[in-house]
């Protein structure tokens, strides 16, 4: 008889997490060098069909089973707005007023609003006194990152900032509507969310942004379209789902801390990015409330 290993976070883990932070990190990199040629729409576009194109050649390649019933497939297009087509507008709408370094520290808040949410939303996932110390520290950081941080055009510095916060508030609505997809294999999840968020968002670049009257772009903003799909989408959720099979649901989210600082290094390392105190102090405050929701170093503490 065959013994299931229980989830562990081993060496593997975290180098799958780091892998995982890299490619998500990666995500508003490639997004401010697709800006600099294409308006978002059309980048969120190139980026679900892309993703969705690799996450459908998986599902034929498992022979994964897909979901059948009109209750599945319409809980998939709400999972798909909230988890794909309006965070991912968002944040590269937001983007063109703030930089991915930036955007990916608020983006990171995400778990805060989901404690939140979840605490008024669910019945066994209600606010703890580390959670609520998490919220109040990570509200601090939101403060710092978009109060006193925020540079003297400070207009489009809070319109781009806001724009990702409300992304944030989407990705964490979408981890409570996500438990309505339990029953299905993850990889079909994953290619009917981003197949029906594709669909969703194209009448809009094509209303909004007419993407074919737009001159050719060269090729880094190519390069930058494959990354963002190919890297930031499919290979993202395939890492994703290897991590939750290895290391489990709650050791998953440690992601949430590491891709800030890889965004940033890409920044920094690719496009000349400055980080400024403001941003340092906010990142540290949101990595703490991070910390704090997840409980697990206060358990560590409490057992010795």
């Amino acid at each position: 008889m065959t013994v299931s290993r229980p989830p562990v976070l081993d060496m593997a883990a975290w180098g799958l997490l780091a892998a995982l932070s890299l490619v998500w990190g990666g995500s508003f990199f490639f997004a401010e060098v697709a800006l600099a040629a294409l308006p978002p729409f059309t980048i969120v576009v190139a980026r679900l069909a892309l993703g969705a194109a690799g996450l459908w050649l998986l599902v034929c390649l498992t022979r994964a089973t897909l979901p059948t019933g009109l209750r599945d497939w319409r809980d998939l297009a709400a999972m798909g707005l909230l988890n794909n087509a309006v965070p991912f507008s968002l944040i590269v709408w937001g983007q063109q007023w703030i930089d991915g370094g930036l955007a990916s520290v608020l983006n990171a808040t995400t778990p805060v609003f989901g404690v939140v949410a979840a605490h008024f939303l669910t019945r066994d996932e209600k606010l703890t006194a580390n959670r609520l110390a998490g919220v109040a520290v990570g509200v601090a950081g939101v403060a710092v990152l978009v109060g006193p941080a925020a540079p003297d055009d400070s207009g489009g510095y809070i319109v781009g900032s806001a724009a990702v916060l409300a992304a944030a508030v989407s990705y964490a609505a979408a981890g409570l509507w996500g438990r309505r997809l339990r029953h299905l294999p993850p990889v079909s999840a994953a290619a009917g969310q981003v197949g029906c968020s594709t669909l969703i968002v194209l009448p809009l670049a094509l209303l909004l942004e007419r993407p074919w009257t737009l001159p050719a772009p060269p090729p880094e903003v190519w390069g930058a379209l494959a990354g963002i799909g190919l890297l930031s989408t499919s290979l993202a959720y395939l890492l994703f789902f290897a991590i939750l099979r290895r290391a489990g649901g709650s050791n998953v989210m440690l992601v949430t801390l590491m891709i800030p600082p890889s965004a940033v290094l890409l920044g920094l390392m690719f496009l000349g990015e400055e980080v400024g105190p403001g941003q340092l102090v906010g990142m540290a405050l949101i990595a703490a409330a991070l910390l704090a929701i997840d409980g697990r170093l206060l358990r560590a503490q409490r057992r010795r």
